[in-house]
């Protein structure tokens, strides 16, 4: 475990050996999917003879806001990837590993558009202004988002989504839906523990860069979406939903990840800097837990 800290690209190049086998050991888990095979297209209708109303869905009204976000959020795609493709390069295992990543990830908004057409869920009109509004203006991270950083934003946020996706499709109350969502749900999985592992990894090579790293994304977290507008308040409608909430957040996302799979709490030989680090991802992960009863109790309480 070394002490000092490696320049990114020097990081990079150490973590080189192990993208490459944890690709192997993707592929070899990923099971090939078609999204057309989980749309009911028997229940298609021409929009231009029947415009859509309201009326038409058979989405609650938090079940449709939820699988807007979602599928709105997936639609940033052209602009993970950039990020992700400036971040960690786009050559050697590296590069593969974007790409296949990118190839996994189109087929999530396919398949969940094609479901709210054909099932009239949402207004496609509007559905598609969102679109192109949403991709028009785009996400990409700011600040000094190093490949730590990345690595760690992206694990927590693809167990995030992971969990909200499932979440969304039994919340649907359509067995159609929930298939679906648990479909992309399990890809969603394994780019996660891809990511989970690497990192993994990167505690290894460098652990105080790592725990640096990880301080800054833990503490200043947030889901991909926040810039879509009227976010903050579908983000209510959805934790009161228990879709992804406080509580969600701290018990099945941090906690696991943090202090089970990279054993935050274990690690040695950390710089001052790093140290302080830990300390304040452990302070934090108090005050969360606390927000979270509270919130539950809140909500308990109507």
């Amino acid at each position: 475990m070394q002490s000092a800290t490696l320049a990114p690209t020097d990081m990079l190049r150490d973590l080189e050996s192990s993208v490459a086998s944890l690709l192997d050991r993707h592929l070899n888990a990923a099971q090939e999917w078609f999204p057309h095979e989980y749309v009911p297209w028997e229940q298609g209708r021409t929009f231009e003879d029947e415009p859509w109303d309201p009326s038409d869905s058979r989405l609650s009204d938090v079940a449709r806001c939820a699988m807007e976000v979602n599928l709105l959020t997936e639609d940033n795609l052209p602009y993970y990837h950039l990020a992700i493709w400036d971040t960690f390069g786009g050559e050697g295992p590296w590069g593969e590993w974007v790409r296949r990543w990118t190839a996994e990830e189109g087929r999530h908004s396919i398949a969940m558009r094609d479901y709210l057409t054909v099932t009239r869920g949402v207004d496609p009109v509007s559905l598609e202004r969102a679109r192109m509004d949403h991709v028009s203006r785009g996400y990409y991270p700011a600040g000094d988002f190093t490949p730590l950083d990345g690595l760690v934003y992206v694990t927590l946020q693809e167990l995030a989504t992971r969990i909200s996706h499932r979440n969304t499709g039994a919340i649907t109350e359509d067995p159609i839906a929930e298939r679906l969502m648990a479909r992309i749900a399990t890809d969603e999985n394994l780019h996660y523990v891809f990511y989970r592992d690497l990192t993994a990894h990167a505690f290894e090579v460098d652990a105080s860069a790592t725990v640096c790293a990880l301080a800054r994304q833990v503490l200043g977290f947030t889901m991909p979406g926040l810039e879509l507008p009227g976010f903050r308040e579908k983000a209510v409608r959805i934790a009161k939903a228990g879709i992804y909430d406080l509580r969600i957040h701290h018990d099945q996302v941090l906690v696991p990840v943090l202090l089970k799979q990279w054993r935050l709490n274990e690690i040695t030989g950390l710089s001052d800097d790093a140290e302080r680090a830990r300390d304040d991802i452990v302070e934090f992960l108090a005050h969360l837990d606390q927000a979270a009863a509270r919130y539950e109790q809140k909500r308990a309480e109507g």
